[in-house]
């Protein structure tokens, strides 16, 4: 049998568009509906499957609640925080402790050249019903189990209040003192022993365009033809629709192929 990997990049209900998700992603449901049918259509073509989960606590960086104004106004969701924000005191930690290292690191991020510090709202919260995996898609994946006797792998990451991690691969922001946030070198091995790996999830924009492009800057001598993206297994958040497209030609560009689904079916 092939090994061939299918990893979900957090298909989980806060991200798909469904009552109660805080963070919705347009089209999300429909994606991984798609993922789900291929899954429980063609279980027998998986030799493992991979699952990651954004995890987040209430108090994170990227949270309304870490930051506030001269008013002592938290920022509403979506808000960019750029490096002059927080110098000029627009926006402050609201812990006065955490100032020198918020300044730090939106000053990293500005470096990195991936994203401004976007504030989100809460989502993914541990514990949640939101960090929950989408219905349908815990119901493929539970059947992929059972038929293949076998175990998916969880991934989490997110939970260091101090850095975004859109990347299951590493954090935008390293931390030293903080091996989740650090470059995953386990989980890149495994994609490396694979023959082919399908990757999926949301948002095409955000944490699965995170993910691959740190796989593909992390593969070393392993040909990047085995990575293959599922089209329509992936949308954007509404609003950052050309990060997705960017993204998507970048890959390609890169040697990835492009697929849907039903290929598989």
């Amino acid at each position: 049998m092939k090994k061939t990997i299918l990893v979900v990049i957090d298909g989980q209900n806060d991200f798909m568009d469904i009552d109660g998700a805080s963070l919705p992603v347009t089209g999300g449901s429909k994606d991984m509906d798609s993922v789900a049918h291929m899954l429980q259509q063609a279980s027998h073509k998986f030799w493992d499957v991979q699952l990651t989960f954004d995890s987040h606590h209430v108090y994170h960086i990227a949270h309304p609640v870490f930051w506030v104004n001269s008013q002592g106004q938290n920022p509403a969701p979506f808000t960019q925080i750029t490096v002059a924000d927080v110098e000029k005191g627009i926006w402050q930690a609201r812990v006065p402790n955490h100032q020198a290292m918020a300044l730090d690191y939106v000053k990293q991020l500005d470096g990195n050249g991936r994203y401004q510090l976007t504030i989100w709202p809460f989502h993914c919260l541990i514990g949640s019903w939101g960090h929950n995996l989408y219905q349908p898609l815990f119901n493929a994946v539970k059947q992929w189990e059972q038929t293949n006797v076998a175990i998916a792998g969880k991934l989490t990451k997110g939970s260091n209040w101090s850095t975004e991690h859109y990347s299951a691969i590493k954090a935008d922001v390293e931390r030293h003192d903080d091996i989740s946030t650090q470059l995953n070198i386990e989980f890149i091995q495994l994609l490396q022993e694979a023959d082919r790996v399908y990757l999926c999830g949301q948002a095409s924009s955000h944490c699965v365009a995170n993910t691959v492009r740190d796989i593909v800057a992390n593969f070393g001598t392993q040909p990047l033809d085995k990575l293959w993206l599922l089209e329509d297994g992936m949308s954007p958040v509404p609003g950052f629709e050309q990060l997705s497209q960017d993204f998507l030609y970048d890959m390609k560009q890169q040697g990835l192929h492009i697929a849907k689904t039903t290929d598989l079916l």
